[in-house]
C-alpha cells in the first residue's frame, strides 16, 4: 500500500548492491529456456499439497509445515527437506547447440526441393548448376544462422540479473543461503530492495509493499498484511498475505514461511503454461513451404510435358531426358531462399536500428501480417511513473502538465486565471517524504515521487527545502491510520505536515486553507472537498490529501506519543495522481487503426484504471474482466472478442485464452508484455514482443521480438518494416518466377513451333545470373511504397503465389516468349548465330523492363519512388553494360556464341522488350478506370 493514502503503489528502488531497479524487475534465475513437456524430466516434489495457505492463520501454516517463526528449521531438517523436495529452482533446458541451430536453417520445403534439384542436375552432368545451387543453399543457411545467432547474443546482453540469495532464520539465527537451498518451512527475512525467493505465507509485515507487476500485472505495489483471508481462491493480486517468487519488496520489512519452492511456485505454474505452448511456423515460413511444393509440382509437370513431346517427335531418348531435367532445374528459383534470407536480414538490421531485436530471422515479416496487437498496459502503453495531473486547492481546480519524475512541466489554472501561492501545498509534498529523485530516477515510492516532481514544477527543490526545514520527528505511514506526518521546527513553532487518504484526513480536520488563510471547515467546504475527491476518483485518479498543523514549540516533545497531534488538522488540498499514457502511444494506436490493425489492452490492473487509460489512448470497444473470461469458453469469447477493446484484472491463463480466441477468428496475433505473467501468452501468440528494459528474463526468452526502448510506438515502425519486407519478397518472387516462366515457355514454344532452341546453355546461365543477381537482389532494398500503412493486413493464409498472381505471371511469360520467338523467327534467314544473339538480347532486355513491373503490382511504376532505389538503377546499368560487352566484344562473343548487333537491331530488341512494361501499365490503367 502507499504509505500516504493506503492505495496500491509501485516504485523503483535501490537494490541490494546499490543499483536502481525499476518496479516489477524479477529475480535472477528466471525461467528462460523452459523444457517442453517431452524434454522435462520427472519433476521433484517441491512443496506439500497446497491447503490454500492464504486462508490459514500464520500459526496454522507453521504447524502444517512443522516449523516455528522464532527458530525456523534446523540445518539437518533443512537438508532432509532439500533431498525430499529438491532445489528451489525452475526446470530449464540447455541452450540449443550451434550445430542444431545451423541444421534448422534447412528445415524448409523449398530448400529440400533445391537439394533434390542438385541430384537431378548431377544426373545429367550439369556440374555448374550443382555448384550454384549448393552454394546458394549453404549461403542461405549460413546467413540465417549468423543473423539469428547475433540476435541471441545481442539479447543476452540485455540480461542484467543478479545472483540470488536469501536470508533465513535457522535454529533461531539469521543466515544467508543460496536461494536454491530454500525448502518449505524455511522462515525468510526480507527488507526493501530484496527479491522474494519463493512463495510464502506472510508472518510479519511492517509497512511492507511488494511490486508484483511482473507476475500479476498489477501496476502498483501491493501492501502486505498478516491477517487471514476467507477461502475461495482470490486472484493472486488480492492475496495480500502471500508473497511470490521473483516479486520485489519495495518498502518495509517482511517475514514469511516458505510454502512452495521451484516448479510448484506460481512461477513454476507459469512454466507449465509455457511448456504447453506449441511451436508454430511463421506465416512467411508456411507460405514459402507452400510455394516450394507448388514449384516442385510445376517442375514435375515440365519434366513430363517436355519428355512426352520429345518422345512423340521421335527425338533421341538421352537428349529428351537431359532437356526435360534442364528445364525442370530452370523452373526452380534457386536464388529465392538466399534472397529471402538477405531481405529478412536487411529488415532485421533496420528493425534493430529502430530499437527492436528480432530473435528469429523468419519472424521479421510476421508483424507485417499482424491483424491484432494485444498490449500490456503498465510500462508499455503507460510510462510506469506516477504523475500528479490534477490539483484542488483553495476551492479551485488546477491542471498539471509534464510526465514522470523529471520535474518538467507547470501548474495551470482553469480559464488562464491568476495562480495562487502554492507553497502551502507543495512544501509538504517535498518534506513529508522518504523518497528521493536523483537525475530523473526515483529511489523509493512512486506516489512520493509524483509529489516530489510536483513540488519541483512549482519551484520547490527537495534538497533545499529539507536543508531549510529539517525533520525533527515523524509518524510513519501505517495501513491502520493511512497517513504520514513529519514535524519541522521553525522559530517558536513546529510545523506538522501530513499527507494521506482524503477520507481519513477529512475526518481529522477542523479547518481548511482558503484564499485568505485558515477558516473553519464548515459543511460547504467539506462538501467541496468530497466533490473534488469524487470527481478525481471518477477519472481513475488516485487521490492524496495534504494537511498541516502548527504546534507551539514549547508544547512539542518528540519523545512523547505523536498521534494525539494528528487531530484538528488544517486541510490544504487534494492531488490527483495517475500513471500517464506514453505521449507517443496514442499516435501509434491511431496509425495501427489506419493500418487495419486492432489494438487491445490487456492488464492485471483494476477495470476503472484500465478504462480511463484506454479512453486517453483512443482505444474503443467493450471491456471484459478476468471474472468474465472465467465464465466464457474459447468459442464464446471468440464471438465477443471483436467488439472488446480492454481486458482488465486478468491472469496468465486469461491472456492465453484471449490469444487462442483471436487465432480462432483467423487473426495473426502479436502480444506485448514485460512480466512473467505475460510469457505464456507471448509464447502462444504468432509473435511475442517483450520489453527489453523492464521485461523479465523469462519474457524475453518466450518472445520473438524484444523492444529495447519498451515503447509501444516502436511496434508501429516494426509493422511498417514487416509489411515492406513482405512486399519486397513478393516483388522478387514476381520478377524471378515471371522470368522462369518466360524461359520455359520460350523453349517449349520453340519445340512446339518446330524452331531450334533459342538459347545456348551459356546464355541460359547468363539469364539465370540476371534473374538471381544484383537487379533481383536490389528489389529487397525497395523503400516502403506509398500507402502501405493505410492498407488492411493481408488475410491469413494468403499465398505469395496466388492464383490471380500466377495468371498474371503467366501473361508476362507469354509476352516474353512471344516477343523472343518473334524476333528469333524474324532473324532466322540471316544466320543461326545472329538469330540466337537477337533472341538472347531481347529476352535479357525483357528482364530489364520486367523489373519495373515487379516493383508496382497494382499502381503505376512511374510514381514518386521511381528513382528512389539507387542500387537498382546501378544494377540495371551494370546489366545493360555487360550485355553490350557480351554481344559486341569479340572475346565475349567466343564464350557466349554471339555476334555484333547494329543500332537498328538494338532498337528492335528494346522496342519488343519494352512492350511488357507498356502492356502492363495499360492493363493497370484500365483496371483503375473501371
Amino acid at each position: 500500500m502507499c504509505r500516504s493514502c493506503g492505495r496500491p503503489s509501485g516504485s523503483a528502488f535501490r537494490g541490494p548492491e546499490g543499483e536502481v531497479v525499476p518496479a516489477g524487475l524479477p529475480a535472477s534465475g528466471g525461467i528462460g529456456g523452459l523444457l517442453t513437456n517431452a524434454e522435462a524430466p520427472a519433476m521433484t516434489k517441491h512443496a506439500p499439497q497446497d491447503p490454500a495457505w492464504y486462508s490459514l492463520s500464520p500459526q496454522e501454516c507453521l504447524q502444517r509445515l512443522a516449523t516455528t517463526a522464532e527458530q525456523g528449521l534446523s540445518p539437518a531438517e533443512a537438508a532432509r527437506r532439500l533431498r525430499e523436495y529438491g532445489p528451489n529452482q525452475l526446470t530449464a533446458r540447455p541452450p540449443r547447440p550451434v550445430w542444431r541451430k545451423f541444421l534448422d536453417q534447412f528445415k524448409n520445403v523449398l530448400v529440400l526441393v533445391l537439394l533434390a534439384t542438385t541430384v537431378l542436375a548431377a544426373a545429367v552432368g550439369d556440374v555448374k548448376d550443382v555448384v550454384v545451387i549448393l552454394v546458394v543453399v549453404v549461403f542461405n543457411a549460413t546467413l540465417g544462422f549468423y543473423q539469428e545467432h547475433r540476435a541471441e547474443a545481442t539479447l543476452a546482453a540485455l540480461s542484467k540479473m543478479l545472483a540470488q540469495h536469501a536470508r533465513v532464520r535457522r535454529e533461531g539465527r539469521p543466515q544467508e543461503i543460496a536461494a536454491e537451498q530454500l525448502v518449505p518451512g524455511d522462515v525468510v527475512l526480507l527488507e526493501a530492495g530484496d527479491r522474494v525467493p519463493a512463495d510464502g505465507r506472510v508472518l510479519v509485515a511492517h509497512n511492507a509493499e511488494v511490486a508484483e507487476a511482473a507476475l500479476t500485472g498489477e501496476s502498483q505495489a501491493v501492501g502486505k498484511q498478516v491477517g487471514t483471508l476467507p477461502p475461495g481462491t482470490p486472484a493472486l493480486a488480492e492475496r495480500v498475505n502471500m508473497a511470490f517468487m521473483n516479486t520485489v519488496v519495495t518498502r518495509g520489512r517482511l517475514e514469511l514461511v516458505v510454502t512452495a519452492t521451484g516448479m510448484t511456485t506460481e512461477m513454476g505454474r507459469i512454466s507449465g503454461l509455457l511448456a504447453a505452448a506449441p511451436e508454430h511456423p511463421t506465416p512467411l515460413q508456411a507460405q514459402l513451404d507452400g510455394l516450394g511444393k507448388r514449384l516442385a509440382l510445376i517442375a514435375g509437370v515440365v519434366v513430363a510435358l517436355i519428355f512426352g513431346l520429345g518422345i512423340l517427335r521421335g527425338a533421341p531418348l538421352l537428349q529428351t531426358v537431359m532437356t526435360s531435367i534442364a528445364l525442370a532445374v530452370a523452373a526452380i528459383p534457386e536464388g529465392l531462399p538466399a534472397v529471402v534470407t538477405v531481405i529478412l536480414a536487411i529488415g532485421m538490421k533496420r528493425i534493430m536500428k529502430n530499437r527492436a531485436i528480432v530473435k528469429k530471422l523468419s519472424a521479421v515479416e510476421t508483424l507485417g501480417s499482424t491483424t491484432v496487437i494485444c498490449s500490456d498496459k503498465t510500462g508499455t502503453l503507460t510510462l510506469n511513473q506516477m504523475t500528479a495531473c490534477r490539483l484542488f486547492y483553495q476551492g479551485r481546480h488546477f491542471a498539471v502538465s509534464g510526465e514522470g519524475y523529471s520535474g518538467q512541466g507547470a501548474i495551470h489554472a482553469e480559464n488562464n486565471a491568476a495562480l495562487p501561492d502554492f507553497q502551502p501545498l507543495l512544501l509538504p509534498a517535498a518534506l513529508c517524504a522518504d523518497s528521493r529523485i536523483h537525475e530523473g530516477q526515483l529511489l523509493g515510492d512512486p506516489t512520493e515521487g509524483a509529489l516530489l516532481a510536483l513540488a519541483a514544477k512549482g519551484g520547490i527543490a527537495q534538497d533545499a527545502a529539507t536543508a531549510q526545514h529539517p525533520r525533527r520527528a515523524e509518524i510513519p505511514f501505517d495501513s491502520a491510520h493511512k497517513f504520514m506526518a513529519t514535524f519541522h521546527p521553525a522559530g517558536g513553532q513546529v510545523h506538522m505536515l501530513v499527507k494521506g487518504a482524503p477520507d481519513v484526513l477529512l475526518a481529522r480536520a477542523g479547518s481548511v486553507l482558503g484564499a485568505t488563510g485558515e477558516v473553519v471547515l464548515d459543511e460547504a467546504a467539506r462538501a467541496g472537498f468530497e466533490a473534488a475527491n469524487t470527481a478525481f476518483a471518477g477519472q481513475a485518479l488516485r487521490v492524496l490529501a495534504v494537511a498541516r498543523r502548527t504546534i507551539p514549540a514549547a508544547e512539542f516533545d518528540p519523545a512523547a506519543p505523536l498521534m494525539p497531534w494528528a487531530d484538528s488538522l488544517c486541510l490544504v488540498g487534494l492531488v490527483g495522481l495517475i500513471d500517464p499514457p506514453r505521449p507517443e502511444a496514442r499516435e501509434a494506436i491511431r496509425q495501427c487503426r489506419e493500418a487495419g490493425v486492432q489494438v487491445k489492452m490487456i492488464t492485471g490492473d483494476h477495470s476503472a484504471t484500465a478504462t480511463a487509460i484506454a479512453r486517453e489512448l483512443g482505444l474503443t470497444g467493450a471491456m471484459l474482466t478476468g471474472a468474465d473470461l472465467d465464465r466464457l469458453g474459447v468459442e464464446e469469447l471468440a464471438g465477443r472478442i471483436e467488439q472488446t477493446g480492454v481486458f482488465a484484472r486478468v491472469a496468465p491463463e486469461h491472456k492465453v485464452k484471449i490469444v487462442q480466441a483471436l487465432k480462432a477468428r483467423g487473426h495473426i496475433v502479436a502480444m506485448t508484455g514485460d512480466g512473467v505473467n505475460d510469457a505464456p501468452a507471448l509464447k502462444n501468440a504468432d509473435i511475442g514482443v517483450a520489453m527489453g528494459i523492464t521485461g523479465t528474463e523469462v519474457t524475453r526468452e518466450a518472445a520473438t521480438m524484444v523492444l529495447t526502448d519498451d515503447n509501444f510506438a516502436t511496434i508501429v515502425g516494426a509493422v511498417r518494416e514487416g509489411r515492406t519486407i513482405y512486399d519486397n519478397i513478393v516483388k522478387f518472387v514476381r520478377f524471378q518466377l515471371s522470368t522462369n516462366i518466360g524461359a520455359i515457355l520460350t523453349v517449349l514454344g520453340a519445340q512446339l513451333l518446330g524452331l531450334p532452341t533459342p538459347f545456348t546453355a551459356i546464355q541460359l546461365l547468363w539469364i539465370n545470373i540476371i534473374m538471381d543477381g544484383p537487379p533481383a537482389m536490389t528489389l529487397g532494398l525497395e523503400a516502403a511504397r506509398p500507402g502501405i500503412m493505410q492498407e488492411p493486413p493481408r488475410r491469413a493464409g494468403a499465398r505469395i503465389l496466388s492464383l490471380s498472381r500466377f495468371w498474371r505471371l503467366l501473361l508476362y511469360g507469354l509476352i516474353m516468349a512471344a516477343g523472343t520467338l518473334g524476333v528469333f523467327h524474324y532473324a532466322q534467314p540471316y544466320g543461326e548465330v545472329y538469330a540466337l544473339t537477337l533472341a538472347f538480347t531481347t529476352f535479357v532486355l525483357f528482364q530489364f523492363f520486367n523489373v519495373f513491373n515487379a516493383r508496382a503490382e497494382h499502381g503505376s511504376t512511374f510514381n514518386r519512388l521511381f528513382f528512389s532505389n539507387g542500387r537498382l538503377w546501378l544494377a540495371l546499368a551494370a546489366v545493360a553494360g555487360l550485355q553490350v560487352l557480351v554481344v559486341q566484344w569479340p572475346a565475349a562473343q567466343l564464350i557466349f556464341h554471339t555476334t555484333a548487333l547494329t543500332a537498328q537491331d538494338w532498337a528492335l530488341a528494346l522496342a519488343v522488350a519494352f512492350s511488357i512494361l507498356l502492356l502492363d501499365e495499360g492493363c493497370k490503367l484500365m483496371l483503375r478506370l473501371l
